[in-house]
């Protein structure tokens, strides 16, 4: 049977890459983008005014000027002055503007005094020393230059991208295509949550809870079935998904009971198997495959448990690799209590974080009552992942870590 990792990198090696589309700025927030933005000029475009306060020269009041005639007053957004020729020439400035030709530095309100008597200012001796050339400015191209990529194909967007994006003006960004999403419920047992529901009946949580993963982690366009243990309604049913959507997850019906008739319709539909199985606890029975036309099929264990935890270790990261996402860094986390876990399987534990003395990420294991309780996750922040090979794991173990959406 698989381990995690060879599980993750098969599905790496199957899935295929979601094409790419332009879409409008204000469309793409958490998408991942494909081609890298660059600055169409420099940043900031111009020597920019970062304090309030008097634009002049620093070599006069090196040589020992003070008192400077106000030539007028620029703000942000006017198109900038031309300082005069005389040394003891200044322009009344404020935070944003253009820097006026000839001047190179600012003097800030706080270190001048308004002269009554002909429209002048007198910048205090104490502190004349201290504005040199460059003072309270933000030069032009000292963040980037023109033609500088500054986000990076691969990056999902966030405000921060977005900022920037706008500041160069891209008006439309090339990202990756959102996918449409199908997660099927299965079972008989199953009722939508406003139904009434029988004693022997459970409310359907699983698809709720995996719709609501995506939604956060960048994948919106989610869209609930339900099918019974009915195998022409299976038939029916996956025909149409596989035909209309480009991811389909599946919960439940994949292990070998009478009524799970999902793996033979699945392989009945052309659906090529590239792994059922995978060592590890919860989540043992996680299949994955392609169908005729490429599209990833997911099918996850029943227990809430399972289907939550195998999305996050499984399915988020292949999404983000076939968006074309940069691979990151797996977080690691030290292990706050010892732990021992006898199955030869791996361990997707449950934690929750806190940070030790040294600022260390440490993960408290938290205990679920069995694959099912689901309400077992709430207040935990993750699951750390214990390999196979050991089954005694002290307190300090550093294991990887991955967090919830």
């Amino acid at each position: 049977m698989l381990t995690p990792s060879e599980a993750e990198r098969l599905i790496r090696e199957n899935i295929p890459l979601f094409h790419r589309e332009d879409c409008p700025l204000a469309t793409v927030t958490g998408r991942v983008l494909r081609a890298d933005l660059r600055a169409d000029r420099d940043l900031p475009p111009f020597d920019r005014v970062t304090m309030d306060g008097y634009a002049l020269r620093a070599a006069a009041l090196a040589a020992g000027t003070r008192t400077f005639r106000i030539e007028g007053v620029q703000a942000a957004g006017m198109v900038p002055r031309t300082l005069g020729a005389a040394a003891e020439a200044c322009v009344e400035i404020m935070t944003g503007a253009v820097l006026p030709t000839g001047a190179d530095c600012v003097v800030p309100y706080e270190e001048t005094t308004k002269v009554t008597a002909g429209g002048a200012m007198k910048v205090s001796s104490d502190s004349a020393g201290e504005f040199p050339a460059g003072n309270a400015l933000h030069r032009r191209g000292s963040d980037h230059r023109a033609g500088t990529v500054i986000v990076r194909a691969g990056t999902r967007l966030t405000g921060r991208e977005i900022a920037v994006a706008a500041a160069c003006g891209y008006a439309t960004l090339t990202v990756a295509h959102s996918p449409r999403i199908a997660i099927v419920t299965t079972g008989d047992e199953l009722v939508e949550v406003e139904a009434a529901v029988a004693p022997h009946q459970i409310r359907r949580s699983n698809d709720q809870a995996l719709r609501a993963a995506l939604t956060l982690a960048g994948y919106p366009r989610v869209e609930r079935f339900h099918v019974r243990d009915v195998r022409h309604e299976v038939e029916h049913l996956l025909w149409h998904l596989l035909a209309e959507y480009d991811v389909l997850l599946i919960t439940g019906g994949i292990s070998k009971g009478k009524f799970d008739f999902l793996p033979e319709e699945l392989t009945r539909q052309g659906v090529k198997k590239i792994f059922h199985g995978v060592a590890q606890r919860p989540g043992k029975p996680f299949w994955f495959g392609l169908s005729a036309r490429a599209t990833p099929i997911f099918a996850l264990p029943g227990n809430p448990v399972s289907s939550y935890t195998c999305l996050h270790r499984y399915v988020l990261p292949a999404l983000a690799h076939a968006s074309g996402a940069t691979l990151t860094a797996t977080r690691m986390a030290a292990l706050a209590a010892p732990v021992i876990f006898k199955p030869k399987l791996a361990s997707l534990m449950p934690v929750t974080l806190s940070s030790g003395p040294r600022a260390e990420l440490l993960a408290s294991p938290e205990t679920v009552n069995t694959s099912g309780d689901f309400a077992g996750l709430v207040g935990t922040d993750g699951f750390v992942e214990l390999p196979a090979e050991q089954d005694e794991f002290p307190a300090g173990t550093v294991v990887p870590f991955t967090p919830w959406v």
